[in-house]
């Protein structure tokens, strides 16, 4: 029963800390927008990294998710949080490519 406890419980908490990186970004530009004092590639540093550490944290939970899928006698077939996990840590990692870019040119220019 606890394995099967941990293994929805890590499944949860991978696709909440999923759907925050998802949103992270856009929240991130949103506040630009809607708040004048808060400028737009500021925004983007501090969403794109929390878009990044909750993608992290979304795929080791999604991993440890399907780990405890795999030792479960009744393996469920739900790949959702995996599927978020990859989505976001994919959002993270090309925000982050993004504002590596842009250092970059600014810093040649």
């Amino acid at each position: 029963m606890s394995s099967s406890s941990g293994r929805g419980r890590s499944a949860r908490v991978a696709v909440v800390f999923g759907l925050l990186a998802i949103a992270a970004i856009p929240a991130g530009v949103l506040a630009a927008q809607f708040l004048a004092r808060v400028p737009l590639l500021r925004a983007l540093y501090v969403s794109v990294g929390i878009a990044l550490v909750c993608g992290i944290f979304s795929w080791v939970a999604a991993r440890r998710a399907r780990l405890a899928r795999a030792r479960s006698v009744t393996p469920s077939t739900s790949r959702w949080p995996q599927v978020i996990a990859w989505a976001a840590l994919y959002v993270g990692l090309t925000g982050a490519l993004a504002l590596g870019v842009y250092g970059t040119l600014r810093g040649v220019q």
